[in-house]
């Protein structure tokens, strides 16, 4: 994974984020299918494992308190996660 572009991982991890937003709305009206529930469980942790490579290459992706901060604090620093092409 450390050879992926920011870019791509970026996408990636919307992707995987848009996965998980799906199978938690099926599981809304199907809680007990416990397929689609482990398989949401596995699509969270790997967007929680891609969130943390990327905020570990390059910073936090979301502020007020949901992503630790290096020092000097670099939630200012650009691009912001959103703008970045």
């Amino acid at each position: 994974m450390k050879d992926i572009s920011r870019n791509d991982l970026l996408t990636k991890i919307q992707e995987v984020e848009f996965a998980c937003l799906d199978l938690n709305l099926y599981l809304d009206t199907h809680p007990k299918d416990q397929k689609a529930l482990m398989d949401f469980n596995m699509l969270a942790e790997e967007a929680c494992r891609l969130r943390k490579i990327y905020e570990m290459k390059y910073g936090p992706l979301t502020n007020f308190g949901f992503s630790l901060a290096k020092y000097p604090f670099n939630w200012i620093n650009d691009p912001w996660p959103w703008e970045y092409q």
